[in-house]
């Protein structure tokens, strides 16, 4: 595979009381230009209750985030795992998200990802792979808290990438450098336009790192365009593309270079076709999508040296939101998603066997419906219900029912869901039984998919018009996940067998107490059962602001504390415990820019100097494979 062408950088923590902030939208803040909120845009609760947490560019920016996992570790409920400053080696521990302890699963996850609202993933394996999920395509990264079918079928959990588009008339053009420590160097650029009824974006990206230590370093690089036009005043139509292209080295672990295990790349190449409309009380789009996508693992020490795997995603997505009467709304959805692909497993002696496999499909129509009934002084009533069918082409089909209650008065919001969520088994299941445990046999042909029971209750508040908080509490409730259950006697099989347990709690605060500041704090409480699940910290907390401390000099700082916590991925296998475990830790962060241009719509040229871990904090995701210390990264922005 050819590389990508496409060219070459201690504050005070904050002490804030810990309260969580869910709202459809966010509180507004006072008609003034203040500076934007750190480490996450707004939580959001939707008309159905469902949960979801949004990063937007600013944050993006002011964490000075390279990729996804640096976008979203500091997001309450987020966990990530990695080995280098750049590029994700495999989908688990060389590079992984994890939101409120789901998608540790390997193979197979929990948790999906996807861009413009279809799956990016591994295709053979059925995880995420953070190189494919490029942040520089995404306008803003959200974060689906728990199952939720009427968003996103065949998960527990989902990060949804939303790529950019100019909203304003108008034209903008900006360019990034920077470059710094351990040879690392990034750059990206974005170029767009709105005249009439067409609109146009373009963003590219480019990132490459040495790594802290030798075997660590990587590369990643993508392109992202999209075209838009308006028909009519109530039709559009828009073509989206995303290709990129990337690599990672395994560092293994600190003084055993046996241990190293070569080189992951990937490749993926992303395409859709949207047709939207609205009427206003009638609304909707259909979207087709192809996801065509490559992995290379080579260089490995075990009896395979090399696996190169190829899969393709196909299918589309049907929404239509209608008002029919008053107060009320109804949301009628089809997915269809489908899922091929092949690998070549090449031997230590050269020799390859070629496994090809037969496509999985999953068709999911869903329906929900909400009332909202004022109740008068102030106060009104929102509850809903739907539900999703599945039909797949080789398991069981299933139903996944939800339910939800929101209240209001004035500037409180109380709510309350539940959800049944559903995961299929992907093709992961029939590689392992033709090629890796032969002795499997057809025995994943009798696997159910899993299920998961997710309760969600939460009240947010605005203090006043500047400071907001609230608290949520949730529970899952895991059955049916799938094991091999190993010989002797009999040989081995594969069974739903195993449960689990999560339970925990999140409390944010969010405040701009002056128009130059701006604060967050976030705290995420988890309890497992059992206690070995993996990247699901008792305790994490994340901090940050935002101060325009001068006309021109602007100070973004963060910190996070993790608590220890199990890692590496939760084997398929049973009985097998998760024995890895690493030390908590906490990260301080900053970004100081001072800017050249005026800033438009938040955008503008500056210079910045970033610093990572401050305080040279030791900590590692996975014991044997330390973090870099202290690192600074010094750029600029140029912006027409």
């Amino acid at each position: 595979m050819k590389d990508f062408p496409v060219g070459p950088l201690a504050l005070a923590s904050l002490l804030v009381a810990p309260f969580t902030v869910h709202a459809e939208t966010p509180v507004a803040l006072p008609a003034l230009d203040v500076v934007s909120t750190p480490i996450i845009e707004a939580n959001r609760v939707d008309p159905f209750a469902g949960v979801s947490t949004v990063v937007g560019e600013d944050q993006v920016r002011d964490l000075n985030a390279q990729d996804l996992p640096s976008a979203l570790r500091r997001t309450p409920g987020v966990t990530i795992s990695r080995y280098n400053p750049v590029g994700s080696f495999g989908g688990a521990e060389g590079g992984g998200i994890f939101v409120r302890g789901m998608g540790s699963s390997r193979p197979g996850g929990e948790m999906k990802t996807y861009v413009d609202s279809v799956p990016v993933m591994m295709g053979i394996y059925n995880h995420p792979l953070m190189d494919i999920l490029p942040v520089d395509a995404a306008g803003s990264i959200e974060v689906v808290k728990g199952a939720q079918p009427h968003r996103f079928g065949n998960t527990f959990s989902a990060i949804n990438l939303q790529p950019k588009v100019v909203r304003d008339e108008g034209h903008l053009a900006r360019l990034s450098a920077q470059g710094g420590s351990f040879d690392t160097w990034a750059e990206t650029l974005d170029v767009g336009v709105r005249e009439g009824p067409f609109d146009a974006y373009v963003a590219q990206g480019w990132r490459r790192s040495d790594g802290d230590r030798d075997h660590a370093d990587g590369r990643t690089s993508n392109v992202y365009g999209r075209l838009g036009y308006q028909l009519s005043p109530e039709w559009q139509a828009s073509v989206m593309g995303l290709y990129s292209n990337n690599y990672a080295m395994d560092p293994g672990e600190v003084g055993k270079p046996a241990t190293r295990q070569g080189k992951y790349r990937t490749r993926d190449s992303l395409g859709t076709l949207t047709l939207a409309h609205d009427y206003g009380r009638v609304g909707g789009e259909i979207k087709v999508y192809s996801n065509d996508g490559r992995s290379e693992w080579t260089g490995q020490t075990g009896t395979d040296r090399d696996t190169l795997m190829d899969w393709e995603q196909t299918g589309l997505r049907a929404r239509e939101s209608l008002q029919p009467w008053e107060g009320g709304r109804v949301e009628l959805g089809f997915d269809s998603d489908r899922v091929d692909g092949d690998v070549d497993f090449v031997r230590q002696n050269g020799t390859t066997t070629h496994w090809k496999a037969s496509a999985f499909r999953i068709d999911s129509p869903l329906a929900v419906v909400s009332q909202e009934w004022g109740l008068g002084d102030g106060w009104s009533i929102t509850p809903s219900a739907g539900v999703r069918y599945y039909h797949h082409n080789e398991f069981q089909d299933e139903w996944a029912p939800q339910a939800g209650l929101v209240v209001r008065k004035d500037e409180t919001t109380f709510h309350a869901s539940y959800a049944r969520g559903v995961n299929y088994p992907g093709l992961e299941v029939v590689v392992f039984s033709d090629y890796i445990i032969p002795k499997l046999g057809d025995s994943w042909e009798d696997l159910d998919p899993e299920t998961l029971n997710h309760f969600e209750v939460g009240v947010d508040h605005a203090l006043t018009s500047w400071l907001q908080a609230g608290l949520s509490f949730f529970y899952d409730k895991g059955h049916d996940r799938y094991l091999v259950v190993p010989a002797p006697p009999p040989p081995p099989y594969y069974a739903n067998i195993e449960t689990f347990r999560i339970r925990g709690a999140e409390l944010t605060v969010t405040a701009a107490p002056t128009r130059d500041l701006s604060l967050f704090a976030g705290l995420t409480l988890q309890d497992t059962r059992p206690s070995d699940l993996p990247y699901a910290p008792d305790t994490s907390v994340s901090m940050g602001a935002n101060w325009q401390a001068l006309p021109r000099l602007r100070v973004s700082a963060d910190a996070e504390y993790v608590g220890k916590m199990q890692v590496i991925s939760q084997a398929r296998r049973l009985n097998v415990e998760n024995t890895d475990e690493v030390d908590g830790h906490f990260l301080l962060n900053a970004r100081v820019a001072y800017q050249l241009t005026e800033r438009r719509h938040g955008l503008g040229s500056e210079v910045f100097l970033a610093l990572e871990n401050i305080t040279d904090e030791d900590y590692e995701y996975r014991p044997g494979y330390p973090m870099p210390g202290f690192g600074a990264m010094v750029g600029v922005v140029l912006t027409l």
